[in-house]
């Protein structure tokens, strides 16, 4: 029998203060969204050039497929390197993704005819895809939960930096007086083969998740890894962790069947797969749509020149990545419920509107550009949050293939069917047949957000072992108490996102929402004398406690009599 052992390593990544470590992580792995944009814009930008004689002389309806093979090699990729990455490991999966994407974006740059550019398309894309899965789910496990969701929409949205480099490239590559014009748009490929080899050379020094160590029977090798963090955060922060109370009893194992894993989906969160279905899709169908044919539109509707595409690309870019960034801290804050909810219902309802102005033509190619960038400054947080929710609301053990198996049927759904349906509808040069496209996707966005208000996971600041359990532990407790009443108890979280209350062994915070170590820090902080907030809160260290956690427990310790304020200055009161 698989033994059961007991571990505070998901609590002491937690707990862990942000320093250059973290930051590592987010580079070497994060990074992976810029070369993702920069491939999509690279072909978004060139789709016209594609089509000159001189080069692969491709149709519209051609640079329509070539982007939905893109995304068809990354939902292929997704699956199988997702299914390898809970079985094998994270960083094992992520260096070979990595490598994929290399040897396929160099081969693209020498395409010799539409069928070799598609096969290389293709590849790519499963290189891209397959970095979706392991990456996704070697961030979530390596951040701590009190910012996971403003990094991961953060790192999600430096897709749209790539987006804005390879758009910027492209003014220059598809210059015909600088390059000629069978030469400059194989150039563009070789940039993301750069900015790949220089995150390969940095993924060195990232190490394996120690969560799926402690459940692959390597618990010792996860604890050294733990410790090897600890170390380098104490060294650059100068911050001191205190050692957790919450633990967990996991029971080791190799793998996942594919019983447990469809169980897990459908009978144990079965509104929670719904949800995940919906928010993917409609985020896949909206974007690939409208932006694999971005220039499309503008070359057909607006006769923009192909070569000045890469204008109207910047600022929509701009629109798209502060989005996310600016907005990603309220997902922490305010919640995931209601920050969901309201982007991509605006989203939504602003792209139908946009969609009417465009058949009515009042649009021009600048008020075009300026309504899709307000729209996706929305739509982009609302897109990050996507994948935010699939890769932190599933056990451990099935994660890397939760977030394949969602970006797969989702993009299958929208992402193959968005790229192809508007190349044809924008192939006939008749604006209301585009609307339709758009009013098609503005729909969707609207269903989701309405899903999400229903079923919606209030995952913010919470560990991911309290937002799903580890099936590995549901069965050490099963076991412990008897296979029935382990079942029973699985049953009562509640499956449609209101808070539910994990094990003891899991809790990290009370059921009243009190923060009391907090707010012990607080009153020490104080005892020797008056400090103002700034100073109270550099005192305790309250930058590392996470979004809104310092003035919750201010109001808490004001609130119970222990702490008061006094000319902007705060005191303990004598007991």
């Amino acid at each position: 029998m698989a033994e059961v052992v007991e571990t505070k390593i998901p609590a002491r990544l937690d707990r862990l203060a942000w320093s250059r470590w973290h930051w590592l992580v987010v580079l070497a792995l994060g990074t992976v969204w810029i070369l993702d944009g920069l491939e999509v814009t690279i072909v978004g930008s060139i789709g016209a050039r594609l089509q000159d004689p001189d080069t692969l002389h491709l149709s519209s309806a051609d640079v329509g497929l070539a982007g939905s093979l893109y995304v068809g090699g990354a939902v292929s990729g997704a699956l199988l390197f997702g299914w390898m990455t809970d079985r094998l490991g994270r960083k094992k999966l992520f260096m070979v993704t990595l490598g994929l994407y290399l040897a396929a974006t160099i081969a693209t740059a020498f395409s010799w005819g539409a069928w070799s550019f598609f096969l290389f398309r293709w590849l790519t894309g499963m290189g891209i895809g397959g970095e979706y899965s392991a990456i996704n789910s070697a961030i979530d496990e390596l951040i701590p939960a009190r910012v996971r969701g403003w990094v991961d929409l953060a790192i999600n949205g430096s897709w749209w930096l790539g987006t804005a480099f390879g758009a910027a490239a492209s003014l220059i590559l598809l210059d015909t007086a600088i390059f000629p014009v069978d030469v400059g748009w194989r150039i563009s490929f070789g940039i993301g083969a750069v900015l790949g080899v220089a995150i390969l050379l940095t993924r060195r020094f990232v190490p394996e998740s120690p969560r799926w160590l402690m459940t692959h029977g390597e618990v010792d090798e996860a604890e050294h890894i733990v410790s090897d963090i600890e170390e380098q955060v104490r060294e650059s922060t100068g911050q001191r962790t205190e050692e957790p109370d919450e633990s967990i009893e996991v029971r080791q194992r190799e793998s996942t069947g594919f019983l447990e894993i469809g169980r897990t989906l459908f009978s144990t969160y079965p509104a929670r797969t719904f949800l995940g279905l919906m928010l993917m899709s409609a985020q896949a169908f909206a974007y690939n749509a409208v932006f694999f044919t971005y220039a499309l539109v503008l070359t057909t509707f607006y006769k923009v020149p192909d070569a000045h595409v890469g204008y109207y690309i910047l600022p929509f870019a701009a629109g798209n990545f502060l989005g996310p960034f600016l907005l990603g801290k309220l997902f922490d804050v305010v919640g995931r419920r209601v920050m969901i909810t309201a982007c991509y219902g605006i989203a939504g309802v602003l792209l139908a509107v946009t969609g009417w102005l465009f058949e009515r033509g009042t649009l021009s190619a600048t008020t075009q550009t300026l309504c899709w960038t307000v729209i996706f400054f929305f739509a982009s947080a609302a897109a990050s949050a996507a994948y935010l929710t699939v890769s932190e609301v599933f056990p451990l053990e099935i994660r890397a293939l939760a977030i394949a198996l969602f970006y797969a049927i989702a993009t299958g759904i929208g992402g193959i069917t968005g790229p192809v349906l508007f190349g044809a509808l924008v192939g006939t040069k008749d604006p209301g047949n585009t609307m339709i496209g758009y009013l098609i996707a503005a729909g969707w966005l609207i269903a989701a957000a309405i899903t999400e208000a229903v079923l919606g996971v209030d995952a913010e600041q919470q560990s991911l072992e309290e937002v799903a359990e580890p099936l590995s532990a549901e069965e050490a407790d099963g076991d412990r108490r008897g296979p029935s009443e382990g079942r029973r108890r699985r049953r009562t979280r509640s499956d449609y996102g209101r808070a539910w209350a994990p094990p003891p062994s899991i809790r990290v915070r009370d059921d009243d929402g009190s923060l009391p170590r907090e707010v012990d820090q607080i009153e020490d902080a104080l005892s020797g004398g008056p400090l103002g907030r700034r100073g109270l809160a550099q005192a305790v260290g309250a930058r590392y406690w996470g979004p809104g956690r310092f003035r919750r427990a201010l109001r808490q310790a004001i609130a119970h009599g222990h702490v008061r304020e006094r000319r902007h200055h705060f005191e303990l009161v004598e007991q």
